[in-house]
């Protein structure tokens, strides 16, 4: 997947070319034509723990209205604007994607413990739809937007790789 982002912190603003790749468990990150090899996993809902170089960070992401996202690193703040070169929505693509289907996919490999919501059941944005298990942690997943849970592609006790559409919200 090759993306631009913009990204506004401390030090200014820089417009960088990330590519990402999946190497197995772990991910390969190209930054500006700099390969690195890197690892991710959410561990609470929009917080992530990236092993990025060997060095270890905790990232919280909070979406913004407009398609950026805040990114809070320790104590440095950072404003991100991704766009996916592909994309015909082109600037705005962050906000405009909750409108229309959303296919919601599996963000680790896990095991689908609890399904929350059935087909045809009307669902707000944030509320819970499936609980994934993995590595003995139990993840949450909710709806990016309120609508009508329109097909459920899982079960529970059904395995799931990371990427596997799970549902898909309308």
């Amino acid at each position: 997947m090759k993306l631009q982002v913009q990204m506004t912190g401390p030090d200014g603003t820089a417009l960088r070319n990330v590519e990402i790749k999946r190497a197995g468990e772990s991910l390969i990150v190209s930054l500006d034509g700099q390969v690195v090899e890197a690892d991710c996993v959410e561990i609470d809902c929009n917080t992530f723990s990236i092993l990025l170089a060997g060095q270890s960070y905790e990232v919280r992401i909070v979406p913004s209205a407009d398609g950026t996202l805040k990114l809070h690193a320790g104590q440095q703040e950072f404003t991100a604007e991704v766009s996916d070169p592909r994309a015909w929505r082109g600037r705005r693509h962050g906000a405009i994607a909750v409108e229309g289907s959303q296919q919601i996919v599996a963000p680790m490999p896990g095991k689908i413990i609890r399904v929350l919501a059935k087909s045809g059941d009307a669902v707000e944005a944030g509320q819970g739809l499936l609980v994934i298990e993995a590595m003995k942690m139990q993840n949450e997943i909710r709806s990016p937007k309120s609508g009508i849970v329109e097909r459920l592609h899982v079960k529970e006790g059904q395995a799931v790789n990371a990427g596997e559409v799970l549902c898909t919200v309308s």
